[in-house]
């Protein structure tokens, strides 16, 4: 028996997206409070981001994932997972597995065959989450940071 807390939502007004911060920035340390909700609404408008959550029975953000679609010669449209992370304390309680099954759901509402995300090597425990989740290691990804210092 799996019992959810909460519902998805998607952060559309200045004031959920604020709400989500303190859970996405536990992914992406990088971020500052200060522009998350404009870079949020920026990457929305320019690139089609959707930024969902859930939320605990206490009224907090329990888990996030953002998303958008594409399209590519190689895999025709698709659905990538930009961020999924889970609040600290709230992991293991089925919001991350509620997430993917909602974006797998969305995705197949949307015609899509395909949903993608990329991991970080070194976080072999959410590698094994998706993997439970029937996501599987199809590639590696390679990049070039900091292109414009070199």
């Amino acid at each position: 028996l799996r019992i959810f807390l909460g519902m998805v939502s998607e952060a559309t007004t200045a004031e959920e997206i604020l709400k989500c911060f303190p859970v996405m920035q536990q992914l992406r340390t990088h971020l500052e409070k200060d522009n998350f909700v404009s870079r949020v609404q920026r990457q929305r408008e320019e690139r089609g981001y959707h930024l969902m959550y859930i939320e605990d029975e206490s009224g907090a953000v329990a888990a996030v994932l953002g998303w958008k679609t594409g399209e590519m010669l190689s895999r025709g449209k698709y659905i990538y997972v930009d961020d999924i992370v889970t609040d600290s304390t709230t992991r293991s309680k089925g919001y991350g597995g509620q997430l993917i099954d909602w974006v797998l759901a969305e995705a197949k509402r949307q015609g899509v065959n395909e949903v993608h995300l990329d991991s970080g090597m070194q976080r072999l425990d959410a590698h094994r989450f998706y993997e439970k989740k029937g996501l599987l290691k199809t590639s590696f990804h390679f990049a070039i940071k900091e292109l414009q210092t070199q």
